[in-house]
């Protein structure tokens, strides 16, 4: 039961994920629309006070250097491009469907991981791969964002 209603609110969370997403192409990006989402999240963190929440350290490395592969995924298909005086991030026809394929594969590891360990641990890996998903993700955001705001107008 636990495993079908998570499943369900993840794939409604990463729907949302993607509107948001897809949203924020309209406007201007900002360097705070950048890195304010990672550092909320890192709030989550939080959840490993509960002792049920908390996995082995190799564990934890194991998910967060997952998530930093599928990072590398969602950095390639974030660029920005400039519209006269503001910089926004450049709709890609990719990014949509790796999104889903991420949220899919992500779903059929946790439904296999769940068998295995608690869903308490499950939920702390599977927040751990989501953080080193976003965290890269973000930072490699940030970068560009800024190399394109040194480039002066031409």
């Amino acid at each position: 039961m636990w495993v079908v209603g998570s499943t369900i609110l993840a794939m409604i969370m990463g729907s949302i994920a993607l509107m948001i997403r897809m949203r924020a192409a309209r406007k201007p990006a900002t360097t705070k629309k950048i890195i304010l989402p990672p550092i909320f999240m890192s709030t989550g963190f939080l959840m490993f006070l509960y002792p049920p929440t908390r996995v082995e350290w190799s564990e934890a490395l194991e998910a967060f250097t997952v998530g930093a592969i599928f990072s590398l995924l969602l950095i390639r298909t974030s660029s920005f491009e400039q519209k006269s005086d503001a910089i926004y991030l450049k709709r890609s026809k990719a990014f949509a469907f790796i999104l889903i394929g991420l949220l899919l594969f992500r779903i059929v590891l946790k439904i296999f991981l769940g068998q295995q360990i608690s869903i308490e641990e499950t939920s702390g890996l599977f927040f751990i791969l989501a953080f080193g998903m976003i965290a890269p993700w973000r930072i490699a955001m940030y970068f560009k964002f800024k190399r394109l705001q040194m480039i002066p107008e031409s």
